[in-house]
């Protein structure tokens, strides 16, 4: 028979046929888990076991008829907002939860053929061209969406996303959704977590956030330019932190070992990274011995201080600030701007839970979770506490490859296990006190199997002070049998699960391009989106709807160009071969949701121009003939007629 999660995906494990849980669920994921303790095993790697994710019921209980459905009918409007990373893709995926349908996906860091990012002059000014006019880079690989904050919860104003491979940081605006300012960082490779402040420290009357903190994964020697490659022992990471209005990098902070996701406390006096490879390998054999890696926690007061004061160094040919970070120059806690503090093994992820207290941190290669109370880490700093280790008040054993934490409202974190397919829910009191002795408190609450191996989850409002402990998403990283075949590369799997009540409920799952990675979900109320632009924002508009008209200085021929559905304001525009053209296309629509596109045959242009918007193109006419310019958008019942002419003279 299915059990109760299967009843609820609306899927059976096997269409053609109906094996119980016992013969089928769990021998499939038994074969997953089995499969991937094969490969660490044949890595020569130790892996703590478990027996705590073995013999309790991991299914959910039955679903009570007053919980709520995923189920958004037509017409209505999904109660959050949903950012998500497009891994591989360079782009960020704006979904509605709890439906799982996708509204929006917004060009980051890849070209995008149908709204003209990479092909405009003003997103091309974005995202960095080289001396010839091409574009910089073409590729990017976004992780990790977080939103601005105010009051210890998002304040819609902005959103950050990372790109992994060129070490960028992107902004989104949240009243627009599209990409307003890229920057790419010095001096680091691998950039992989990204949180911003959620208050400034310095300043306790600025209670929003002022920065965005970043860590980096690949050690590399510096300065990086061919001159020292083999004194691997010299290569380090560092720890940026950029400015949230201006996007500039204002100081780095030099670590011991690398750093993978990144954390900040609601007081602002925090960030932390989790560490693995803290044995400083290059090699994939010497990055897992350790026992104990790290997370470290870096106080930013006294970072800011250190750049205030000058004490700091600079690599050669960059002009960005590095305080020292190490152990060894972190000796002495009261002088400390760092604190490193032991996690077994190999830890992959951290999470600041929402009353403030305590930041999560879970090894990969262990089953456990440590928690860290933030309150020793301060006291550490102030020379109270001896050892680093001291500030972890829990641990509990919660299953086989625990990785990434979400939290309710309630006091419970659920955390995905890898190896075990399933999401943990734990209470982080009960953890405490049995970490203290109390052989009497159950710390795991409830178990569900998901479809497959878990990566990142979030629950609504999660890492906020409204947390609201209703909605969970997770992300799988394999679909294996849960849709169509498509060919060697699957799906990915992400489902929906109910938390409001005292078991977990899987309520809807859908198909994902690969490869998202994690993403946050946000009260609808808290974004307030504009659906028409202010012409007065843009320098170049056609401010005239009369004003269409060619200039020419040289060879370079400039068009202005205003649209006004169904029509252009020019019919045709006359260039000779070898000019170099701009258009510049302002829409004087003002009426929600009546965009234009503007493609030109032939010469590798489409864009979009929604209502009161300006946006240019430049090229050369190197090809003498008639072009058709027509709209790409659909706009008017005579959209088919928008159109004017490129002619072009030999």
């Amino acid at each position: 028979m299915k059990n109760d999660n299967e009843k609820n995906s609306g899927q059976s494990p096997d269409n053609s046929l109906e094996l119980d849980e016992e013969e089928q669920g769990i021998s499939r994921r038994k074969f997953l888990g089995t499969a991937a303790l094969v490969g660490l095993s044949g890595a020569g790697l130790s892996v703590g076991l478990s027996s705590c994710g073995k013999g309790e019921d991991k299914g959910a209980a039955p679903a009570a008829p007053a919980q709520p459905s995923a189920e958004v009918h037509p017409g209505q409007l999904d109660e959050y907002y949903g950012f998500w990373s497009g891994g591989h893709s360079g782009e960020v995926r704006i979904m509605g939860i709890p439906s799982g349908r996708e509204i929006k996906r917004v060009p980051v860091f890849n070209p995008d053929a149908m709204s003209g990012w990479g092909v405009t002059n003003e997103s091309r000014a974005i995202l960095g061209t080289n001396k010839d006019g091409s574009l910089r880079y073409t590729t990017g690989d976004t992780h990790h969406v977080h939103g601005s904050y105010k009051d210890g919860t998002y304040d819609g104003k902005y959103f950050w996303v990372n790109d992994k491979i060129h070490s960028r940081i992107a902004r989104m605006r949240g009243d627009t959704m599209e990409t307003d300012k890229i920057t790419e960082l010095p001096n680091v490779q691998g950039f992989h977590g990204i949180f911003p402040d959620k208050r400034d420290p310095v300043k306790p009357e600025v209670n929003y956030t002022t920065r965005v903190f970043c860590g980096s994964e690949f050690r590399l020697p510096q300065p990086n330019n061919g001159t020292n490659m083999d004194d691997t022992d010299a290569y380090y990471s560092l720890f940026t932190c950029v400015d949230a209005e201006t996007m500039e990098v204002r100081w780095q902070c030099k670590v011991d070992g690398n750093m993978d996701l990144v954390a900040t406390s609601y007081d602002g006096k925090l960030a932390a990274s989790n560490q693995y490879n803290t044995e400083k390998g290059v090699v994939y054999a010497n990055m897992m011995s350790a026992e104990r890696d790290s997370c470290v926690f870096f106080n930013i007061e006294r970072i800011e201080a250190a750049v205030a004061a000058g004490k700091v160094s600079k690599i050669p040919g960059s002009d960005v600030p590095i305080v020292d970070g190490t152990r060894a120059a972190n000796a002495d806690p009261k002088t400390a701007v760092t604190c490193y503090v032991p996690i077994p093994k190999s830890p992959h992820g951290v999470n600041a839970s929402p009353d403030g207290k305590y930041f999560v941190c879970s090894g990969k290669l262990s089953p456990t979770a440590s928690v860290i109370e933030l309150e020793r880490v301060l006291h550490w700093f102030e020379g109270h506490t001896k050892e680093p280790r001291d500030a972890v008040v829990a641990e509990p054993e919660i299953g086989l490859g625990p990785l990434h934490t979400a939290f309710d409202n309630r006091g419970s974190a659920y955390t995905t296990l890898f190896l075990d397919s399933q999401i943990v829910k734990w209470n982080i009191d009960a953890a405490i006190k049995a970490y203290a002795g109390d052989k009497n408190v159950k710390v795991v609450e409830d178990r569900i199997d998901v479809h497959y191996q878990p990566g990142h989850l979030n629950a609504s409002m999660n890492e906020t002070k409204e947390a609201d402990g209703k909605w969970l998403v997770i992300g799988c990283k394999f679909s294996k049998d849960r849709y169509l075949p498509v060919g060697p590369l699957h799906p990915e799997n992400e489902q929906t699960i109910d938390i409001s009540g005292e078991k977990m409920r899987l309520v809807h799952e859908t198909s994902v391009w690969p490869e998202p990675h994690d993403f946050i979900i946000v009260k609808r109320d808290k974004i307030k989106t504009r659906q028409v632009y202010n012409m007065d924002e843009f320098p170049l508009a056609v401010k005239d709807i009369n004003g269409s008209k060619i200039e020419r200085q040289g060879n370079k021929v400039t068009i202005h160009l205003t649209s006004v559905a169904p029509a252009f304001g020019l019919s045709e525009f006359r260039v000779k071969k070898g000019d170099e053209v701009t258009i510049i296309l302002t829409n004087h629509d003002k009426v929600e949701d009546l965009g234009h596109g503007f493609a030109i045959p032939k010469y590798n242009i489409n864009f979009i121009v929604n209502p009161q918007e300006t946006k240019s193109v430049t090229f050369v006419a190197d090809k003498p003939g008639v072009y058709w310019c027509y709209c790409t958008h659909f706009c008017h019942a005579l959209h088919l007629e928008m159109r004017s002419r490129l002619m072009v003279s030999p």
